[in-house]
């Protein structure tokens, strides 16, 4: 990678931080807070300083909550390696934030690596900037596990493209150990031996998600039955005089479809350890019976944004500025909800 390469990704980085930074202060002085509950260091916390709090949100306290006073009940669904790195480098909010904010900056650069194996430095720098405004990569900032968890996976293949099998197996291990969908699953396996010792029962992180979603199951559901539960039976019975949850509703499902299509029209033309990435960390969170949190989840499936990137990189201009706009907008939005306590992934 050239000067040119590295101050390419610093510059995006920078500007990404800066605007949903300006994104959170605008939220905070404009948007109503949603309740009394889901933000994060509880609510005394987040009124003293929601510009520090808010980035710990909803999951973000059960991280918290981890990596000071290891697992309680109900919270097997959270990995460990997050908690614990936070743990080992002194456990508060802004260690949390900090491990994020670096992974990601490490993960965009990998990113641009390991496409630029491949593909031109318009298509590395396209995938880039679509990353950097998905509606949900605002998470890549918060006291969440996307920034690790894609810094590692990353990296993972990157090195096994370079045959150091090694260190990719290393980081594969330890990508699988901060989310399900880890590419080595060594991790998960530990994990699972773990929750048996511990919980008895080798599926507790999964067993565990009807709490976290109303409309999630604890039996594996079909794509089929998910995508029939939405369009015939949640969208239909919106309703439609409060926002949020329309936004939230239609964010899930118009991302859930996206991805699917990506899916289907990238098998064979992107390369098969990527699609299979893609297709596995699609499904796997669907089997659950819903798309809730999706958007989150998918914004770590880069070969999406590469292929993405492939498509639209030789279509007009003013046509891709435009989408741009679109969806940089749709991220304010989310990010803003997200700030003020309303759920949106």
């Amino acid at each position: 990678m050239s000067k040119r390469d590295y101050w390419f990704i610093l510059k995006s980085y920078l500007v990404w931080r800066i605007a949903i930074t300006i994104v959170a202060i605008l939220a905070i002085n404009y948007i109503p807070r949603f309740s009394d509950n889901f933000f994060g260091g509880r609510l005394l916390n987040y009124e003293a300083n929601p510009l520090l709090w808010g980035w710990a949100n909803f999951d973000g306290e059960h991280y918290l909550s981890i990596a000071i006073n290891g697992y309680k009940d109900l919270q097997q669904a959270y990995f460990p390696f997050y908690p614990l790195l936070i743990r080992l480098f002194g456990g508060s909010i802004v260690v949390a934030i900090l491990i994020s904010n670096i992974s990601f900056l490490v993960a965009i650069v990998g990113l641009y690596k390991l496409i630029r194996l491949d593909y031109s430095e318009k298509t590395a720098e396209l995938a880039i900037i679509l990353l950097l405004i998905f509606p949900t990569s605002f998470f890549f900032a918060t006291v969440y596990t996307e920034s690790l968890f894609l810094a590692l996976v990353v990296w993972s293949f990157f090195l096994f493209r370079r045959q150091k099998y090694f260190s990719g197996l290393v980081l594969g291990t330890l990508s699988s150990l901060t989310r399900a969908i880890g590419i080595i699953p060594i991790g998960l396996l530990s994990y699972m031996t773990y929750s048996k010792y511990r919980w008895g029962d080798y599926l507790t992180f999964f067993h565990n998600q009807t709490y976290f979603g109303e409309h999630r199951s604890n039996q594996i559901i079909l794509l089929p039955q998910v995508l029939y539960r939405y369009l015939v039976k949640i969208i239909p019975n919106l309703n439609w005089e409060y926002f949020p949850i329309v936004f939230t509703t239609f964010l899930e499902a118009i991302i859930a479809i996206i991805f699917l299509i990506i899916i289907i029209y990238s098998f064979k033309r992107i390369r098969f350890e990527y699609w299979l990435f893609l297709a596995f960390g699609y499904l796997l969170p669907t089997l659950s019976g819903s798309f809730s949190s999706l958007p989150r989840y998918v914004v770590v499936l880069f070969p999406a944004f590469i292929y993405m990137a492939t498509r639209f990189k030789d279509i007009k201009k003013s046509f891709l500025i435009v989408g741009l706009f679109i969806t940089s907008l749709i991220a304010i939005a989310t990010e803003m909800m997200f700030i003020r306590g309303y759920f949106v992934s």
